[in-house]
């Protein structure tokens, strides 16, 4: 959950990287928190609270997946491809599952700096 909290926490900031674990960890939590969401809406026949969530981690989301690009080397604005129907999607697959790169314009390597207490 460190690595969730963390998105949220810095949730404004564009700039800068994100390792691999980073943007796969909060993917994997938002997954399982759209799930839980979607049973609870389901159990009480309403989509309100999907809604709510999806547009609160908009943001955060967005946030993380640019710093993920930068974190490779790209530019935010390679974000655009996903208009691009499926081929973006798997271009942009593949550039979230690439190595992070050494320092480069976007600030030093994530790795090489601290992670999060437990990882």
């Amino acid at each position: 959950m460190d690595w969730y909290f963390k998105v949220w926490r810095d949730w404004q900031n564009f700039s800068g990287r994100a390792t691999r674990t980073e943007y796969w960890m909060f993917s994997l939590f938002n997954v399982v928190i759209i799930g839980l969401i979607t049973m609870i809406g389901a159990f009480i026949d309403t989509d309100i609270v999907e809604f709510v969530y999806s547009i609160a981690v908009f943001i955060p989301a967005l946030a993380v997946t640019v710093r993920r690009l930068h974190d490779t080397g790209r530019s935010g604005w390679w974000l655009l491809l996903f208009l691009i129907p499926v081929i973006g999607f798997i271009v942009l697959l593949v550039f979230y599952c690439q190595d992070s790169k050494p320092d480069n314009q976007y600030g030093r390597n994530p790795k090489a700096q601290a992670e999060p207490s437990g990882y």
